[in-house]
């Protein structure tokens, strides 16, 4: 162990709201402050301390009434000193992982001691728009036309293909079949309804609990809104796919969700010096990016980029995490980390989202980086230590990954 260690001291996140469920209307911001609080809350830390604040987010149309900077925002709006340092990541899903890489290189630069990354998204409260050339600048008399930025999630206006499409038709040239992903989602819900029943998915630990004011009581929101205990092969065959994907259903992808989540992140030798227990430590940290297209085969490839730096191999981890963007993602990937071989590939997927994933516990873009990481994390602690490792996919094919050891 040496003093320059990159450690995590607290790491939380709200539980995850579906689209239209109890958190629909309410600001990512709002959610990014409460996370913020309840990290350091959690243990004790003076916000005064921290150096510096990484915020991810990733679709600004949720935001825009409130301008920019959310990052600047959420840190005044939770109470951290006006002198407190905060940057706004929009890296697509990615986002909240790559805050937890830059805080973990300017920790390990010796810039920083304590760093917070974060992330929130709430999918649900996106608003429709309008073009300021169809309404700013003069609109003839009819209808004003809005539009729903949540469709294909804009990427067809620039000439790309929708995520979910190039999901599926990757997953069909890689023989990740239709059936296999549906079985994938199911299975993301049986482990989250079995990680629920044996307490592994609990607050305190990585949960934090929501209290949503209401007219007559507040609603108090303490586990995961979206998974489906009335899931089946045979409802999920029966849906029609999406967006031209040729496999990619809305049973065998996460929903459009809300929640927010928050890492607080040392020095070894400042843990130890505010007699802070660490959690994990982060070995290693890694982006990446590739051909659009492929975006299921990112999260293998930024791995196998951080395991060429670090001299790791897959089959040095005890636990995996690979966002389930789509069950083709998480599929796809396993498949390449595991040089096609049945047998090595099936030991891959038994290690991997051991609690279910985000097809089951949802998808806050901005917010998933730093939840699979404290998934991992805190699934290792009950193991009683061990590595894993985490990795994420982005639009347009960008990643990240990192390693963990407990």
């Amino acid at each position: 162990m040496k003093p320059n260690d990159v450690v995590i001291v607290s790491a939380v996140r709200t539980p995850f709201g579906k689209f239209d469920g109890v958190l629909r209307s309410i600001l990512s911001i709002d959610l990014g402050v409460l996370a913020l609080q309840e990290s350091v809350r959690r243990i004790g830390l003076d916000p005064a301390l921290v150096d510096e604040v990484y915020y991810g987010t990733c679709i600004p149309a949720e935001y825009a009434l409130y301008t920019n900077v959310p990052a600047r925002q959420i840190t005044l709006l939770a109470g951290f000193p006006e002198s407190n340092i905060s940057l706004t990541i929009d890296r697509a899903c990615c986002s909240s992982m790559t805050a937890m890489r830059l805080g973990y290189r300017a920790i390990k630069s010796g810039d920083a001691e304590i760093v917070i990354a974060s992330g929130a998204e709430n999918m649900g409260n996106v608003p429709l728009i309008a073009e300021a050339a169809k309404v700013r600048w003069g609109n003839r008399l009819g209808p004003i036309a809005l539009e729903d930025v949540l469709f294909e999630l804009g990427y067809a206006r620039k000439g790309f293909a929708p995520v979910a499409a190039d999901a599926g038709h990757v997953a069909m040239e890689y023989d990740v079949t239709r059936e296999m992903q549906d079985e994938w989602a199911l299975g993301s819900h049986l482990k989250y309804f079995q990680a629920l029943k044996e307490g592994r998915l609990k607050v305190g630990e990585e949960l934090m609990k929501l209290e949503i004011a209401q007219k007559k009581a507040p609603i108090v929101l303490d586990c995961d809104e979206s998974p489906r205990e009335t899931l089946n092969l045979e409802k999920m065959a029966s849906l029609k796919t999406i967006y031209g994907s040729p496999t990619v259903t809305a049973g065998n992808a996460p929903g459009l969700n809300s929640g927010a989540s928050a890492v607080v992140m040392m020095s070894r030798k400042k843990a130890d010096s505010l007699g802070l227990k660490a959690l994990g430590e982060i070995l290693a940290c890694e982006g990446g990016a590739g051909t659009p297209k492929y975006m299921a085969c990112v999260p293998a490839q930024t791995i196998e980029k951080m395991f060429a730096r670090t001299g790791n191999t897959i089959g040095d981890v005890d636990l995996i995490e690979i966002n389930e963007a789509f069950a083709a993602v998480t599929l796809v990937s396993l498949r390449l980390l595991a040089g096609k071989d049945p047998a090595k590939e099936k030991a891959l997927q038994q290690k991997t989202n051991v609690n279910g994933g985000a097809i089951a516990i949802g998808h806050p873009v901005g917010a998933s980086g730093a939840r699979i990481t404290m998934t991992l994390m805190y699934e290792l602690i009950r193991r009683g230590g061990g590595k894993g490792v985490a990795a994420i996919c982005g639009g347009l094919s960008q990643g990240e990954a990192i390693l963990l050891k407990v």
